[in-house]
């Protein structure tokens, strides 16, 4: 496994939808194993492709909630809760920084796993607010844009010194 390289906040990477994935196998295994590698060291608990530059819609995800680590390939969500929760969330591409954003509490996700099989999965809580923070990311959507303008001009400020 390979340490990939976490590309920072506004990198282009993290702003670009990521492409489709098409093809299955070793290659796809790999990335997921660098990827989970890459997120362990972070430290984080979900990582996707475009985190390291890699226009692919894969996440990998760690939560006892959901078993343990999980490989997401081309997720999607086809239905959320209009019930909503707020939880704290950040970012392996802005580190030390965080903030509270509100999410639909449920979703439910179809997804492919790493040979291809397609699934739905129903998340509650906690894991259906890690998905979509994820699954915003493959959408080249960074997680402060969940934020109110006021919130998230405090934060990118915060953020513009911490890299000073």
């Amino acid at each position: 496994m390979t340490r990939l390289t976490i590309r920072r906040y506004p990198d282009t990477a993290l702003k670009t939808p990521a492409e489709r994935v098409t093809e299955f196998g070793a290659d796809l295994q790999h990335l997921a194993d660098d990827l989970f590698e890459t997120m362990k060291a972070a430290p984080g608990i979900g990582i996707t492709a475009p985190h390291c530059g890699i226009s692919k819609r894969l996440t990998v995800i760690e939560l006892p909630e959901i078993g343990g680590q999980r490989d997401y390939v081309n997720p999607e969500i086809l239905w959320a809760s209009e019930d909503v929760m707020t939880q704290t969330e950040g970012s392996v591409s802005m580190p030390g920084m965080t903030e509270e954003v509100t999410r639909p509490r449920a979703v439910r996700i179809r997804y492919q796993t790493l040979d291809g099989t397609v699934n739905e999965e129903a998340l509650e809580g906690f894991a259906a607010v890690c998905m979509q923070h994820e699954i915003d990311q493959l959408d080249g959507i960074f997680w402060v844009q969940k934020l109110s303008r006021l919130k998230r001009e405090r934060l990118l400020k915060k953020w513009e010194k911490a890299a000073r």
